[in-house]
């Protein structure tokens, strides 16, 4: 089965709650005596109790986007290098001030988001840098904070002024911005711009896409074993 022996099944429009706690290594394949299953049975439980808090958040906040955003977050694993539950933690972290940015479009929102999350997995995956900070820092970037910009390895300080020159420097940048199909305002410090900003510029450095490629080796590595 080419090491998809321990990958479980869905039905189309249900979430696979097996593939969800394996993400969440909270289940394991191996258990002995009643101790053990009582456990793993706990553990699993609060998985999904989490899985099921952060659905009903990502419900209330993207609306009828909310499945686009569930879809991708099922996705992250080998997208944005993280699980399900990290993946919508994160995203309703800053989501609030990313709708904002964007008038309240949620599709666009959600298609954002997710933009966000895979330029935080590819930037630690090439640069080497920690992922919760990136996490940390994104979420600062969504209350006009800038402080750990620096902390992207981009080529910019931590503060207001750099976070307008990377802004100014991507807006110039409009063969990227066609090739991605974004837009970057040069004059705007909008959540949403500012996503975009970073976005061209990763793909400018060759950062973009990191993530997802290795996952993709790996994946054809082990069906070719």
């Amino acid at each position: 089965v080419g090491n998809f022996e321990n990958v479980g099944l869905a039905t189309e429009g249900n979430e696979g709650l097996y593939n969800i706690y394996m993400m969440e290594e909270v289940h394991s394949i191996f258990a002995a005596g009643a101790g053990a299953v009582a456990g793993l049975t706990k553990s699993a439980t609060a998985a999904f109790g989490e899985y099921e808090q952060l659905v009903g958040g990502v419900d209330t906040l993207f609306g009828d986007a909310s499945s686009k955003v569930q879809e991708n977050a099922a996705k992250a694993f080998a997208t944005a290098g993280m699980s399900a539950n990290e993946y919508m933690s994160n995203v309703t972290a800053f989501s609030a001030s990313l709708l904002q940015s964007l008038g309240g479009d949620t599709a666009k929102a959600a298609d954002v988001a997710d933009m966000a999350m895979r330029d935080m997995s590819d930037n630690a995956n090439k640069m080497g840098s920690d992922l919760e900070t990136l996490k940390t820092a994104y979420a600062g970037f969504s209350k006009q904070n800038y402080t750990m910009l620096d902390n992207l390895k981009l080529g910019y300080g931590g503060t207001k002024t750099e976070m307008q020159r990377l802004i100014q420097d991507a807006s110039k940048m409009t063969d990227i911005q066609e090739k991605l199909g974004v837009t970057v305002d040069g004059s705007s410090m909008s959540f949403a711009n500012i996503v975009n900003a970073i976005h061209v510029m990763q793909e400018e450095m060759g950062i973009a896409g990191t993530t997802a490629q290795e996952a993709s080796s790996t994946i054809s590595g082990s069906i070719g074993m």
